[in-house]
């Protein structure tokens, strides 16, 4: 399977729900998923590993989805990593403010399985 072997980072601060996008991961053939409790966790990780995708909730406290994606694009060696934002907030100016910060794909909880799975295949057809 295509992109199997890759390392896919989770920052969500709601330990029920890290565990329910990795077992979607899991079950689609992904085996190195790398979790994180908020965005400055995350991009310690990002900075120290070999990251394919990351998968980040919106509202997390310390850094916030949206300003770990903001540093993301502004970090050379960060800056090509696929992002998908995944959050409960469905407004259309918060879809339109993470895509034009560089996300690559917008998620609204809650999803099903095939959700997470289609905007993952999306990502990684489209490479950003």
């Amino acid at each position: 399977m295509p992109g199997a072997t890759m390392k896919i980072l989770i920052a969500e601060d709601f330990a029920t729900m890290r565990r329910i996008i990795k077992t979607v991961l899991r079950q689609a053939g992904y085996q190195q998923i790398i979790e994180a409790e908020d965005g400055a966790i995350a991009l310690r990780k990002l900075r120290s590993d070999d990251i394919g995708l990351v998968i980040a909730d919106w509202n997390m406290p310390n850094m916030t989805g949206l300003d770990l994606l903001k540093a993301m694009r502004n970090d050379d060696t960060l800056k090509d990593i696929p992002f998908l934002m995944v959050t409960a907030e469905a407004k259309k100016d918060n879809i339109i403010e993470a895509i034009q910060s560089g996300a690559s794909n917008y998620l609204v909880k809650p999803f099903t399985p095939d959700m997470l799975r289609e905007k993952i295949d999306q990502i990684l057809t489209d490479g950003r």
